[in-house]
């Protein structure tokens, strides 16, 4: 595990967007699963304009999604998809073609997991995965309890992802389970980069730091990973200081 703490967020945006450029510029077809969410929309800017400058190209890149709300798809507002379509895939130019994503629409989850995995493992497995942190130590939507051996599975969602969850949306909205890449695909990943910000998470990126692996706290599950990086703006940063 290392940890890298940028001065704020644009420095945290900008450092992890040029270690994400590092992995994927010396691959020849890399497979890059993003995360959605407030957290990367910096990351995402400053990958666009490292494209801008001719130091990233996205051409050759694959993507798989991290997970994604039951009954929505990236027709729906809040959903993960078209917040990674209004942010990163439409700007940065990706082809539908290069992108598999989670339908949450599929009524049939197990079949959507099963999609996503084989895609995965047809493509050589996950070379980097980003994250964000949630504030009872999710990943994707790998609740507090999820088993550290689970792949791709239907998640019921905690309460508090539930409620957070609401900002994505301009009216009340229901979320009881999600579609989501469980722990042991994301340990077969070859890099994990954990992106964190602000005060509101510092109180559980120390859990995560000091608490041996446990499943009731599924970012430390990632922690014996070799390529696991965790990317703290000073704020998140401040109770490990």
């Amino acid at each position: 595990m290392k940890i890298i703490v940028s001065e704020n967020y644009e420095a945290l945006s900008r450092q992890i967007a040029a270690d994400v450029a590092e992995v994927l510029i010396n691959l020849e077809r890399p497979l890059f699963c993003p995360t959605s969410g407030d957290t990367p929309k910096g990351l995402y800017a400053a990958l666009l304009d490292l494209q801008k400058a001719g130091k990233i190209n996205f051409s050759n890149c694959l993507f798989v999604g991290l997970d994604e709300w039951t009954n929505m798809n990236g027709e729906d507002e809040g959903s993960c998809r078209q917040s990674l379509d209004v942010h990163f895939f439409g700007p940065a130019g990706i082809a539908a073609e290069q992108v598999c994503f989670f339908d949450g629409k599929n009524t049939n989850g197990e079949a959507e997991c099963k999609k996503v995995e084989d895609f995965i493992a047809a493509n050589g497995g996950i070379d980097l995965v980003v994250l964000g942190l949630g504030l009872n130590g999710h990943v994707g939507m790998n609740e507090p309890g999820t088993p550290a051996d689970i792949r791709s599975h239907v998640s019921i969602l905690d309460p508090q992802t539930a409620q957070t969850g609401q900002k994505y949306f301009t009216r009340p909205t229901a979320l009881a389970t999600g579609l989501t890449l469980g722990i042991a695909t994301l340990l077969s990943a070859k890099h994990i980069f954990l992106m964190v910000n602000g005060s509101r998470k510092a109180a559980i990126v120390k859990h995560v730091v000091d608490t041996d692996a446990t499943e009731s706290i599924p970012a430390t599950l990632l922690k014996g990973h070799p390529g696991f990086h965790i990317y703290l703006d000073k704020a998140a940063a401040a109770f490990i200081e």
